[in-house]
This record gives C-alpha cells, sequence and structure tokens, in this order.
C-alpha cells in the first residue's frame, strides 16, 4: 500500500516568541514492512538553522532553530510510505513462554548483550508499580507463549478502557490512568509496556500513523486523525546454546484490540513518548500557546497535485510540546 501523510503542527504564541529551538520526530521510519519514498519538512517562519541526525534508536531527529520574533509556528511533514503487512520471521521462537524469555533477560554473569535488555527497564514515562503486575497477571498465565499473552493483553485493554481525549494530560502517570480505566493511545501503550517490564519483559512504544479512512467494508480505527501510539514486544529466538539465536520485535495496538497491519505508518521507536514526542522546543518569550495538529494519512491515488482531498484538522492525542 502507497500512502501519503501530512502532519501538519501550528502553534499561535502570545505574546510573541523571541528565539526558539525544537526538536522533531516527523521523518517514517524504514523497516522490514515500510519503505520511505519521499519526505519533506517544510517549516514557516524559516529557521536560521536546521539539520537531522539519527538517534540512539534509529528514528531520525530533525532540528530548527528560530531567531527572530513570531507569533506563530507551522511545521508541516508530508511523507510517501509503502507499507506491507508485517511478517514474523520464522527465526522468532513464536512457542516459547513468557517464562523462558523471561530467564533470558534475569541478569547474569558473562551473558551474551541483547540490547532488548534495555526496554527491560523502568523510563520516565513507564515505572515500576504493583498495580501494572496485577492488571498483568490475568494475561500471563504460567507457560503461556509470549505472543500469545501480547496478544491476550491487547484484547483486554481494547475491552476494559474507553478511549477518552479529555480524561489524561500529557503528564499523566499511567498508573493514574491505569485505575481509572479510561485515556488515549499514549495512555494505553505506558500502561502495556508497562505490564511486560514488570514482569521481566522487554517492551518498547512505537509513534506513528493510521489510515484516515478504512477500505470499504472495514471499521474506522480510533486515532486516525492524530499522531497514534502502540507497543511492540521482542521475541528472542530458537535457543542455539548461546543463549538464543536473534529474535524480533512484533507489534500490538491495545487501543484497537489488534496488531498493526500495512494500514500503520511507523514514525519512530523509543523506550516511552519522552524519547518520540513529534516536536517538542524551548522558547524565550512566547508565556501562552495555543496548538493544532492535523493529521491525514491517504492512500497516493486520493492525493490531488501532491495535498490531501481532506485535510482533519484535531487536537493532538499525542499531546505535543510547546
Amino acid at each position: 500500500m502507497l500512502l501519503h501523510v501530512t502532519h501538519e503542527t501550528r502553534y499561535e504564541y502570545s505574546p510573541p516568541v523571541e528565539t526558539a529551538q525544537h526538536l522533531a520526530h516527523l521523518k517514517p521510519l524504514a523497516t522490514d514492512s515500510q519503505r520511505l519514498v519521499s519526505h519533506k519538512l517544510a517549516i514557516e517562519p524559516a529557521p536560521a538553522q536546521r539539520g537531522e541526525l539519527a538517534d540512539l534508536y534509529g528514528n531520525t531527529r530533525a532540528f530548527f532553530a528560530l531567531e527572530a520574533t513570531h507569533d506563530r509556528l507551522v511545521v508541516t511533514a508530508e511523507s510517501v510510505v509503502e507499507t506491507s503487512a508485517p511478517v514474523l520471521s520464522p527465526a522468532i521462537a513464536r512457542d516459547l513462554p513468557w517464562e523462558a524469555v523471561r530467564e533470558r533477560f534475569r541478569f547474569r554473569k558473562d551473558a551474551t548483550f541483547d540490547a532488548a535488555s534495555e526496554f527491560v527497564f523502568p523510563s520516565p514515562y513507564v515505572p515500576r508499580h504493583d498495580d501494572f503486575v496485577s492488571y498483568a497477571r490475568a494475561s500471563f498465565v504460567p507457560g503461556r507463549p509470549t505472543f500469545d499473552v501480547a496478544m491476550d493483553l491487547t484484547e483486554r485493554m481494547y475491552e476494559d478502557f474507553a478511549y477518552d481525549a479529555e480524561s489524561t494530560e500529557i503528564n499523566t502517570p499511567a498508573v493514574e490512568a491505569l485505575a481509572q480505566r479510561k485515556g488515549v493511545c499514549q495512555d494505553f501503550a505506558h500502561i502495556m509496556i508497562a505490564c511486560f517490564r514488570t514482569m521481566g519483559l522487554p517492551a518498547r512504544y512505537v509513534s506513528g500513523y493510521l489510515l484516515t479512512q478504512p477500505p470499504p467494508g472495514q471499521p474506522r480505527l480510533v486515532g486516525a486523525d492524530a499522531s497514534h501510539a502502540w507497543v511492540s514486544v521482542y521475541l528472542p529466538g530458537e535457543d542455539d546454546g548461546t543463549g538464543g539465536s536473534p529474535g524480533g520485535w512484533v507489534d500490538f495496538d491495545p487501543t484497537n484490540g489488534r496488531q498493526p497491519g500495512e494500514d500503520y505508518v511507523t514514525l519512530a521507536i523509543g523506550r516511552d513518548y519522552s524519547d518520540v514526542s513529534p516536536m517538542r522546543g524551548v522558547l524565550h518569550g512566547g508565556a501562552r500557546h495555543t496548538l493544532s495538529v492535523g493529521v491525514t494519512v491517504q492512500p497516493v491515488g486520493e492525493v490531488v497535485d501532491g495535498l490531501p482531498q481532506t485535510q482533519t484538522q484535531s487536537p493532538s492525542q499525542d499531546k505535543e510540546s510547546p
């Protein structure tokens, strides 16, 4: 599937901002099931400095600085991405019980390093808490394969939680969203990640997009008018006598109770939202601001003259920073 993604972020400042520096994660990743065909980032007013580089997790991070007074900022990212349905690698031990996966990530002297171990530890938005263990236990049945645990937890969260954009803020703790059983995709991703990590298994945060209008006969997914977020769970490879062969990451979306397919676009990965927020910045002046975000994902055949036929404006469900 060839998809055209438009992500417009608009800030209005009062009083005006004198100078500003911003970081943005707005360039889709290249993955086994996704190829970046084209990407451009338009910034208004024009920045005095700009550049991009890869971060620790392989995401492209754009930097730009504004050195003149301005009362608004408009950042528009346009990307064309070719997607396909993810395929589970045959090297992955899909039937490995979750307890065996946990054992592979216990610290042992002289053990073979696995980069996925970084995603077992707490992070700024994903702390350890007994409440996550209590909620997770119903899915972590003894002897159940990790893939089945993840799918069961994904479906349980879809049934147990209500999507409510007004129920949480960017700084709402995940344990609070768990207690009230409502929130947005960012909250649900953090909760699911916390459940895995507190049980000793690696899981990471994925930011991205959903197809705005689904194909005929398919339901419209929650979160399709803003940046979306879901979870990636690590499944090791078969044990080769040296601690296990390389495994891979498998995605799950608790907001929609399913695994992502070709109607999803992966933007960035990290420990949690703090690593991959679409926009963040440091401002001098501009004590108050208003923010609007518009996201549209359409098949390329429905795009006219390089622009979507419709532009959806909505509050950001990823709660972008100023």
